[in-house]
């Protein structure tokens, strides 16, 4: 069985590398360095060899950065690591900083006059990148690149790069041919001016090419680079390790296979060509690399990136599949808390390894789309809880337990959290579920017309708690891809403006929440896709809306009925109604005749 919790222990402070990176930067004749959690890829989720910020703070959360200095250092972390950041590194060597209060860039800002700060261009994006420079000269300070990584040369036993199997994946889950992709692709890389498209993101070259692989924990992703010209044909920059047989067939004639190696002398080779680069989620050495070969640069979004988020019908169809298989392990997971944890009481772990191996006996789990979070009492009330060692609880009478995960299957990756009672819930518990259950109805329910972004809907999910005095901190929805990254861009529901509009077959997740810091924390995510604009009854203009594709039952116990409107209580009925007739003819007769109970009308 894969490992669903992933444990954090707390790290022995008596061993730093510090000195060890310090001296290769004095060799260099640097007085800082700055390391982001990103790799070369600009990846969220990476494969142990490029966890440098681990390596070096102890600290394993997947944002963050680190600033050395020769007399002193800094971790950044988010809201969401606030407890693990604390717990894995030493306070006594490193200064645990906000990443979004300020974070690096203000932190340059205090750099000595006349401070050299190293930077590896291969790890950070040239917009990330244009921050940090500004930052630094308000100090008087400069930013040199080194062509070493003085951390790389530091880590003597750093790990392997992975060397996972690259696979196609089959056009009846793709829904259409690479090699219609490559053309429409191209075509449009030539609408963008330019000639060529220099492609470095994992997800867009596994969408691209109907790849998948498994460098990357919890993503089906093979680390790799292409060129795409803009007549459909292909460069693909691989390492030979990774390449099965079936691969040169699958990818055709109009793909070449090339060492990783071959990339560079590539790059030179495109003097005089105007080449499509995505400053957003490509590393400033592509730019620099481009524009020392004598190309022109052309800066626009990764071409992928909006036909990848915007599902075709098959995809969409899988998405359903994959829910339904997923729905299925999940009632069986919540009939398991609602009888047997009752009683025995589990911890974090146990819950987490339980709701996989439910997941394990669909026979289609392929991994985790993100490793599990459980978190009981007052570690729910921790947004993205981690767990470290000392944290771990068990759940007690009286409390909520929190429960988010997913799976990554063939046909579609899910992403879905539930809140449970444990014993029964005070009025307390129920009224703030109930709150929390308004704003994602509405989320689930609205119509909006062509045009609108997730930033625009934002305030729905909110609303029943705002008018109430509470709210959360976090956003309110993610895109998620189709058996690839549990979040995917550019679409997104949140506070902070976003500009994509919501197109149909874009997936969202749908999860508002609300955490009491100390004591629990209550969150109710599906996913759900945007369907066509169609017309309203009596209305003028079409509008989109969204298809709920995850599917399992709310817990009933905390719902307070009163606060319910009759239309949402009719939303309930009509989505536990769906949810039964869906999963339970999968379902044995124990299992389908609780399931019958959590969803019969309120």
């Amino acid at each position: 069985m894969r490992q669903s919790f992933q444990e954090t222990t707390s790290p022995s402070f008596g061993e730093t590398h510090l000195p060890l990176v310090r001296a290769r930067m004095a060799e260099q004749g640097l007085d800082g360095f700055v390391v982001p959690h990103e790799d070369e890829h600009q990846n969220e989720y990476l494969p142990e060899a490029n966890e440098r910020l681990a390596w070096l703070t102890g600290f394993s959360g997947s944002a963050g950065a680190a600033v050395v200095m020769q007399d002193r250092a800094a971790v950044f972390a988010d809201g969401r690591y606030t407890v693990q950041v604390r717990a894995q590194v030493d306070p006594a060597q490193f200064e645990i900083l906000d990443l979004v209060e300020g974070g690096v860039p203000a932190y340059l800002e205090r750099a000595p006059k006349g401070a050299v700060i190293g930077y590896d261009p291969r790890l950070h994006s040239p917009d990330a990148l244009a921050r940090l420079e500004r930052s630094a000269a308000k100090a008087g300070a400069s930013l040199k690149p080194v062509e070493v990584n003085p951390l790389d040369q530091a880590w003597a036993d750093r790990p392997a790069q992975p060397t996972a199997p690259v696979v196609p994946h089959e056009d009846r889950y793709a829904g259409e041919s690479a090699a219609s992709k490559r053309t429409r692709i191209g075509q449009a890389t030539a609408e963008a001016g330019a000639d060529i498209a220099l492609l470095t993101a994992p997800s867009s070259i596994a969408w691209l090419f109907n790849i998948r692989g498994g460098d990357v924990i919890r993503t089906p992703l093979p680390l790799a680079q292409a060129l795409l010209d803009a007549d459909g044909t292909a460069r693909l920059f691989l390492d030979p390790r990774k390449v099965t047989n079936e691969l040169p067939g699958w990818l055709g004639d109009d793909v070449s296979l090339e060492a990783p190696e071959a990339l560079e002398g590539a790059l030179d080779g495109l003097s005089g060509r105007k080449v499509l680069i995505d400053p957003g989620v490509s590393s400033a050495w592509y730019f620099d690399r481009l524009q020392a070969a004598g190309a022109t640069v052309v800066r626009g979004t990764d071409p992928c990136t909006l036909p990848r988020s915007t599902k075709n019908a098959v995809e969409i169809e899988g998405a359903r599949q994959a829910h339904i298989r997923d729905g299925a392990a999940l009632a069986r997971f919540l009939h398991w808390v609602d009888t047997v944890a009752q009683t025995t009481l589990p911890d974090e772990r146990e819950i987490a390894q339980a709701l996989e191996r439910f997941r394990e006996e669909t026979g289609a789990l392929k991994d985790l789309s993100f490793d599990t979070i459980a978190g009981a009492g007052p570690n729910g009330a921790l947004p993205h809880y981690k767990p470290v060692e000392r944290t771990i609880r068990r759940i007690e009478k009286g409390s909520l337990l929190l429960v988010d995960g997913g799976g990554q299957y063939l046909d579609g990756t899910t992403d879905v959290t539930r809140t449970m009672a444990v014993g029964e819930p005070s009025a307390d518990q129920r009224r703030m579920f109930t709150l929390v259950l308004k704003g994602h109805i509405a989320m689930a329910v609205v119509r909006f017309p062509p045009g609108t972004t997730g930033h625009q809907l934002d305030a729905l999910a909110r609303l029943p708690l705002w008018m109430q005095g509470f709210d959360y901190d976090h956003g309110t929805g993610h895109g998620v891809g189709s058996y690839l990254g549990v979040h995917e861009g550019p679409q997104r529901i949140a506070k902070a403006v976003n500009t994509q509009a919501l197109l149909p077959g874009m997936i969202l997740s749908n999860e508002p929440g609300y955490y009491r810091e100390g004591h629990w924390g209550i969150r109710i995510e599906t996913l759900q896709v945007v369907t066509p604009a169609e017309p309203i009854p009596g209305g003028e203009r079409p509008m989109h809306g969204f298809e709920q594709l995850t599917l399992a039952p709310l817990d009933r116990r905390l719902i307070d009925v009163n606060l319910l409107t009759a239309d949402e209580r009719a939303y309930v009925d009509a989505y536990h109604a769906e949810v039964l007739a869906k999963v339970g003819p999968l379902l044995d007769d124990e299992v389908g005749d609780w399931l019958e109970a959590q969803c019969a009308p309120l």
